[in-house]
């Protein structure tokens, strides 16, 4: 009989060779002891600001990444999003208008989510991360506010990694940003 490192090097899954304790409370713990977790940065188009608020942006963040004096990733990771429940909406909208002028704009807008529903388009939402491995739980938690407020001091909002945030984290570097999706076996 094998013992149970001999099972879980020979098996066909992933989370068997992963060095993941357990994921929880915003942070992967690994089996060595240290914690792998940072912030969820949401994005902001800097394109439709003035040049000189986009100088000033590029200028604070140029800055705030200087002073992190310890080793961490920056991740962009793509979330599939569902346009069901806002196509839904539109198709309300649509029911509910009497104006034929607002009738013809909602029937354009759920043209074009249609369109983005084909197979030709893949709806996503990119989010960004800065993740950090530490061990000690202290030091986490002020590194996160550290990040934080910093990142709003450069004009950006940003909030703790969720334990979805890691899962969607770990998903895309496992799998390449594939989604898999089982359907029923069908005869």
């Amino acid at each position: 009989m094998k013992n149970s490192n001999q099972m879980e090097s020979n098996s066909k899954f992933t989370d068997a060779w992963l060095p993941i304790k357990q994921i929880m409370n915003g942070m992967i713990q690994l089996d060595n002891g240290y914690y792998v977790t940072g912030v969820k940065v949401f994005p902001k188009n800097i394109f439709i600001m003035d040049q000189q608020a986009q100088d000033s942006m590029v200028y604070n963040l140029r800055n705030f990444y200087n002073t992190i004096d310890y080793e961490f990733w920056l991740i962009v990771a793509d979330r599939p999003v569902d346009i069901n429940l806002y196509l839904a909406n539109l198709q309300n909208m649509y029911n509910k208008s009497t104006d034929n002028e607002i009738r013809k704009l909602i029937l354009q807008d759920i043209s074009k989510a249609n369109k983005f529903m084909s197979a030709d388009y893949n709806v996503v939402d990119t989010e960004y991360y800065l993740i950090f491995q530490e061990k000690k739980l202290e030091i986490v938690q002020k590194k996160i506010h550290n990040l934080i407020s910093n990142l709003a001091n450069c004009g950006l909002q940003a909030s703790q990694t969720s334990n979805t945030d890691l899962r969607t984290i770990l998903d895309n570097l496992l799998n390449g940003g594939e989604t898999i999706n089982f359907g029923t076996v069908m005869e």
